[in-house]
């Protein structure tokens, strides 16, 4: 299996999906495609949000499609039948963590302290998501998890933004960042599908 960096390969940001319908996830996807990436997140916070990650893995099926905001057992079944290619938590818990080293997909587990971090590390998690970054202490917090922790490496997601990417991309233990600022609600109500294509070839310079 894969790690959550080799799905990521070149490409350094995770891009969150959030769609209110299954073709209004298409149309974001496919703005998404149009500015080179390979790999989004579609997050699971609608209630047409599996449908909306089952519809995009058919019309992208070269494209890995993951499942964010995973919280509980059922949660997770429902994003595996629904053909997700990744897991992603927004945070983390020792029963959530017994189910994610079972589900047999490439999973990146949500933090946001040291307490977290030892936790998902004894689980045998050393790719996290910092979550929410800018609240968690943000590229500091990151660069500081360097020498207590050097065999993990972060995503950090939650506060993000064009701004301040780069603080987080020039340290050795980050390898991508995440967030929903190429993708603002009123850019996706209003179909401005360019202007997130546009976003995404910027945030995903590095």
């Amino acid at each position: 299996m894969k790690s959550f960096k080799e799905l990521m390969a070149s490409q350094v940001l995770l891009p969150i999906v959030q769609a209110d319908t299954p073709e209004q996830g298409i149309a974001i996807t496919e703005a998404m495609v149009k500015a080179g990436l390979h790999l989004i997140e579609v997050v699971l916070r609608t209630e047409a949000s599996l449908e909306a990650l089952k519809a995009i893995k058919q019309a992208f099926p070269s494209l890995i499609v993951g499942a964010g905001t995973i919280t509980s057992k059922k949660i997770l079944q429902g994003a595996k039948e629904a053909g997700a290619d990744f897991i992603i938590t927004p945070a983390i818990s020792a029963n959530l963590l017994a189910e994610l080293t079972e589900c047999g997909l490439p999973v990146l587990p949500g933090v946001s302290n040291t307490s977290d971090i030892l936790l998902a590390n004894e689980f045998g998690f050393n790719e996290l998501k910092l979550f929410p970054a800018s609240l968690s202490g943000g590229a500091p917090f990151i660069g500081a998890m360097s020498s207590i922790f050097p065999d993990t490496s972060f995503c950090p997601t939650g506060g993000v933004n064009q701004e301040n990417k780069e603080d987080y991309l020039k340290l050795g233990n980050c390898f991508a960042i995440g967030g929903s600022w190429v993708a603002p609600k009123s850019w996706v109500e209003n179909g401005q599908w360019d202007k997130i294509t546009d976003a995404c070839k910027l945030a995903n310079q590095s």
